[in-house]
């Protein structure tokens, strides 16, 4: 994705947001914080609403409907949010804004970063990547929890309970959060949840025992991994309010 033109310098002025499409269908929500640009996702991880609507003083970014915060410099949530913002590289040519080239989504992630390069190797050697459409559903409760799941691109959105019995599980999905924890986890055989595709969406896929046993080889990469799930089933739970 190296070089994909977002806008022109001029459309984004000091101390203002502007929302843009690459090619490809990444959504950008792009601010000039006193000449700097910094290059974010375009929805409120908490919920589908645009960022790009919100309050932004120079600094500080606030969802209008929310009221979550983040440091427009980098991204971490501030006070009430619970969750950063995914962080899109971007270089500035004369009057271009450009976007940068892209971690993999398995080293980008929270759950696998910083874990040792050849265990990243064996976990990107299991992954399949797969593209979906808007709308397609991942899985539902009651499915075989066999695989886990890393997003590459797109938006994926959890629900909570079974046929029209169901509400919004809290919260989006940004580039390399894992979800489908439970192919990860002893004794949980089933999908309690289900994830759909908001918009065309692509996910690498990963076998939950190959997973687990890639991570029993590299105990101190393991452990790491594990403590980080632990953290984000925490939050997902307080985020659902299922706890």
């Amino acid at each position: 994705m190296a070089g994909k033109f977002v806008c022109r310098v001029s459309d984004v002025p000091p101390n203002s947001l502007k929302e843009c499409e690459v090619e490809g269908g990444i959504r950008l929500l792009i601010a000039n914080a006193g000449g700097e640009f910094f290059g974010y996702q375009a929805m409120c991880p908490h919920q589908d609403v645009s960022l790009c609507e919100g309050l932004f003083d120079g600094e500080t970014l606030t969802c209008h409907m929310h009221l979550w915060q983040w440091s427009i410099r980098t991204g971490e949530p501030i006070g009430l949010a619970e969750a950063p913002l995914e962080r899109f590289a971007l270089s500035v040519e004369a009057d271009t804004i450009n976007l940068a080239g892209q971690g993999s989504a398995l080293d980008v992630g929270e759950l696998f970063r910083g874990v040792a390069a050849g265990t990243l190797e064996k976990l990107a050697a299991l992954a399949r990547a797969e593209t979906h459409a808007p709308g397609t559903l991942l899985y539902g409760p009651g499915d075989r929890a066999e695989d886990l799941f890393v997003l590459d691109s797109g938006r994926v959105e959890f629900s909570i309970g079974r046929d029209t019995r169901t509400a919004p599980g809290g919260f989006m999905l940004r580039k390399g959060e894992a979800f489908g924890w439970a192919a990860m986890l002893d004794g949980y055989t089933e999908r309690i949840a289900s994830a759909r595709c908001i918009e065309s969406s692509t996910v690498l896929r990963l076998n939950g025992k190959g997973v687990t046993g890639i991570l029993e080889a590299d105990p101190a990469g393991g452990f790491i991994v594990m403590k980080r799930l632990a953290g984000m089933i925490a939050r997902y739970l307080a985020v659902s309010g299922t706890q």
